[in-house]
């Protein structure tokens, strides 16, 4: 289960019938609360779209994208035209 992080914020979000009934099954069936399984829905869609889901995530992803310019740069330099 994740950790609930010291701040929470919450959102009423409304479902259709179908829906909350194979929630509700799945639920049952893998024995996950609806938070546990908005939790690890949430969490894809952000792996999904290549977003960090947490600040350590956010991190990585800046030091890699600010590497990405410098490291571009040295293979250049290296392979050089001319």
């Amino acid at each position: 289960m994740a950790k609930r992080p010291a701040r929470v914020r919450r959102k009423l979000v409304e479902f259709d019938e179908e829906t909350w009934a194979a929630l509700d099954l799945l639920g049952r069936d893998s024995m996950k609360t609806l938070q546990e399984l908005a939790d690890e829905a949430f969490r894809d869609l952000l792996r999904k779209y290549d977003r960090p889901s947490d600040l350590k995530a956010a991190l990585k992803q800046s030091a890699r994208s600010s590497a990405a310019p410098h490291a571009v740069a040295q293979k250049r330099s290296r392979g050089g035209r001319g």
